[in-house]
């Protein structure tokens, strides 16, 4: 079963979903004028769970998403999106009690974004009872798309959860957002040796290890029990490292007009390339690829993430590099 299982490479993503007001260019002077113009103001779906999701769907996987949703506009938006995007809706839960997340993301010139969210909706709601714990029978993969998003899901549940899948046979991935409580990786360890391969901006494994070098934070993280350690470091590429083997990959060189999802966006073309079983290398060239693309627009997942692009992309820098 457990051989069988693995090589059916479906995935589930466990993660949120929610609404994104985005705002761009965003300026702090608005605080001071009292109005400021804006290029665009929009609605779209977001959420790393969702993103992940979304770029799997559009790369020809077809993905679940476990997720919790309120029963309201943002849920059918939500539930919408993934009808239209071809994401397995098996484990979109809902609760009628809580509004679904919106969150406005707030983006300035050079890219870079900031969040203002509401810790009272389902962004911050989804337990431990809202995941299955039985997993599809084709499921090969489980994602959680980011660690310290949901204070629901701390050490303990999220170490049973994922022993729970590897019991059942699956390879177990994680990303992360910052800290919320000031944990370090050490506190982690129960959770973190759980995990087959750990995905990390360079930011958030500084707050968690200590230190600042890839190299040093991908080291400490095994140490900490992972088994392959990701480090996302934005247009720079990624550093991997596990037992065998540790190398950087050098991103690529797009014009960067928002950096909203494209963490998710590299997770999910991670995971794309191990659930078509390539090398490690692929597999994050592929991240690099898609987060890539990811920054090319305002918002995440808004215009799709296409196998041919993807390969477009990567043949274009080896020319460039050949």
């Amino acid at each position: 079963m457990r051989n069988e299982r693995k090589a059916m490479k479906n995935i589930m993503i466990i993660g949120a979903a929610v609404g994104d007001v985005l705002v761009y260019p965003a300026s702090p002077e608005v605080f001071a004028a009292g109005s400021w113009p804006a290029r665009e103001i929009l609605l779209s779906t977001g959420g790393d769970g969702l993103n992940e999701a979304t770029v799997l769907a559009d790369l020809g996987k077809s993905p679940y998403l476990c997720t919790l949703l309120g029963k309201d506009k943002m849920g059918e938006m939500v539930r919408a999106h993934c009808e239209a995007r071809g994401i397995r809706k098996d484990f979109l839960q809902y609760d009628q009690d809580i509004p679904t997340g919106l969150n406005v993301v707030l983006v300035q010139e050079n890219g870079e974004r900031s969040f203002l969210t509401n810790p009272a909706s389902s962004l911050r709601k989804l337990k431990r009872e809202h995941i299955p714990r039985k997993f599809p029978e084709d499921v090969g993969i489980l994602c959680l798309a980011s660690i310290f998003v949901s204070p629901c899901l701390e050490n303990q549940e999220l170490s049973e959860i994922f022993a729970r899948a590897k019991e059942q046979g699956l390879t177990v991935c994680a990303d992360m957002t910052k800290r919320k409580k000031g944990e370090t990786a050490w506190d982690m360890k129960e959770t973190f040796s759980q995990v087959d391969y750990l995905f990390a901006n360079q930011e958030e494994g500084q707050l968690l290890t200590g230190k600042s070098a890839p190299e040093e934070i991908a080291h400490a993280l095994l140490e900490c029990g992972a088994g392959c350690a990701v480090i996302k470091t934005g247009g720079k590429g990624c550093y991997i490292k596990n037992k065998k083997e540790a190398f950087a990959i050098p991103g690529f060189s797009v014009e960067c007009v928002d950096t909203t999802g494209a963490g998710d966006s590299f997770c999910a073309g991670f995971l794309y390339g191990l659930s078509e079983k390539k090398d490690l290398y692929t597999c994050g060239l592929y991240g690099n690829a898609c987060g890539a693309l990811a920054v090319r627009q305002v918002g995440a997942c808004r215009e799709k993430i296409l196998w041919k692009d993807v390969d477009k992309i990567i043949k274009e820098q080896g020319k460039k590099n050949g």
